[in-house]
């Protein structure tokens, strides 16, 4: 990102200070010089640089000295190390003292440009991302929810008075919005936190197996009950219950939930005791039970047994004013998990996420900053490591791989060879680029994801 920053070039030999910065500010930077160190650390006390360009060897203050000053007085400015002696000795002490790279004289311009582009424009993006992060501190938070929306923070209000109660609670919303966190939520702020959380999916099990997860069965009541074995109701016992996907359930097992919620008592198949069980439910769907109940399908009975509480979590496409949040919670979990210098995404990259329409809601948001933060290059995460297209149709790989070289002749490979020109006419300036091309940067990005050019092309 070209012009981004001050940068002070420090060398005691006049010829390269007023070579190196014509050539820097050919590429638009704002540059000052220093003919020694201690000249050079007057100027870091009286202005902010970016990008430091430093001679190591230098009469009096040598380069190590002056990048140990740098980085006391202004520790966000990158340094670069020039010598005409490179050793490994050498790289090795001023990596460890904090140098970001280090040029060899003699070098061309171009490897010095290209070198002081990139740092520019890491250092432009670290900037916009500690911006982010201090916007971002006024939010609302209940356990591990965040968000600055107004229609969560009422669904926090309503979900902290209900976590105090012993009342069932019904969180609608569609699937991937949060409703089992939210559940936990309330049951961690609970005077039952001490008990069990015990969630069961009423989806991904048939009836009779269904039957067997929440009450349990007796030794010899089907095929391979060789023990008797406790149901989900009763190992919730003083605990929550929660009931993902409600709207699932048969119209018989529909009965046996509603025993439990009216009589706190229920049975274990093929068994004739009735057991009692002190259990909070807390049940989910992503359906609409009132439909299901007109249509003869759900119990009315039972849908108000569970519709004391309601919670309605608002789909992420409603409240776009949490991705930045979002993003900054599900980054700095991966950087924990994974172990890598991850420090957020860039701005054409949020401003992707912020376009996208999310029908799988934060959980798919979640799957596409992991899946980047896995590939990232780098600490921050760009349009090009955010891949929200999906699995590609046969056609489209090959069409996308195989066919842009194959036809060279084609629409697509003509397109490909004008982005690649371009980029390089601009040298590699995302925003110079699509602006020649008349297009935005993020519709560019894409194009350089599609077409999987690299920069060396």
């Amino acid at each position: 990102m070209k012009g981004s920053g001050h940068i002070l070039v420090v060398d005691d030999e006049e010829i390269v200070r007023d070579s190196l910065a014509s050539w820097l500010e050919e590429d638009g930077f704002q540059v000052e010089t220093a003919p020694d160190g201690p000249t050079a650390v007057q100027r870091l006390q009286q202005r902010a640089y970016a990008i430091l360009l430093v001679d190591l060897k230098m009469p009096g203050m040598d380069g190590l000295a002056v990048l140990g000053e740098a980085r006391h007085i202004q520790p966000g400015a990158a340094v670069i190390l020039m010598t005409a002696f490179a050793t490994v000795d050498t790289a090795v002490r001023a990596m460890k003292q904090g140098a970001h790279d280090y040029l060899v004289k003699p070098f061309e311009p171009e490897e010095l440009s290209q070198m002081v582009r990139h740092l520019a424009s890491d250092q432009t993006l670290r900037r916009e991302n500690l911006l982010l992060r201090k916007a971002l501190k006024r939010q609302f938070q209940f356990e591990e929810l965040v968000s600055k929306s107004p229609k969560m923070e009422a669904v926090f209000e309503v979900a902290r008075t209900a976590a105090k109660s012993q009342s069932t609670v019904l969180i609608l919303g569609e699937s991937g919005t949060g409703k089992e966190l939210l559940a936990r939520a309330i049951h961690n702020q609970s005077p039952r936190k001490g008990g069990a959380f015990v969630c069961v999916s009423c989806a991904a099990l048939a009836e009779n197996l269904l039957e067997s997860e929440l009450f349990g069965h007796e030794k010899g009541a089907f095929t391979g009950a060789v023990t008797s074995t406790r149901g989900k109701v009763e190992l919730a016992a003083g605990g929550t219950l929660f009931l993902d996907e409600i709207g699932d359930i048969s119209t018989r097992l529909q009965q046996d939930l509603l025993r439990v919620l009216e009589a706190r008592e229920f049975r274990r198949v093929g068994g004739s005791q009735t057991l009692k069980t002190d259990v909070r439910v807390i049940a989910a769907t992503n359906r609409d039970l009132k439909k299901l109940v007109e249509a003869g399908r759900f119990r009315e009975d039972l849908f108000y047994r569970l519709n004391v509480i309601r919670l309605t979590l608002p789909p992420l496409r409603d409240r776009k004013e949490d991705i930045p949040v979002l993003v900054e919670q599900f980054v700095s979990q991966f950087q924990s998990e994974m172990s890598k210098p991850l420090e957020g995404v860039s701005t054409e990259g949020l401003e992707m996420l912020m376009a996208h329409g999310w029908p799988g809601n934060v959980r798919e948001l979640r799957t596409v900053l992991e899946r980047g933060a896995v590939v990232a290059r780098g600490p921050i995460l760009t349009p090009l490591d955010l891949d929200m297209s999906g699995s590609a149709s046969p056609r489209e790989a090959s069409d996308e791989q195989g066919g842009v070289e194959a036809g060279g002749d084609s629409l697509k490979h003509m397109e490909r060879r004008h982005i690649v020109a371009s980029l390089r006419q601009h040298k590699w300036n995302i925003s110079r680029t699509a602006k020649a091309l008349e297009i935005d940067r993020v519709t560019l990005y894409n194009k350089i994801k599609r077409y999987q050019i690299q920069e060396d092309d």
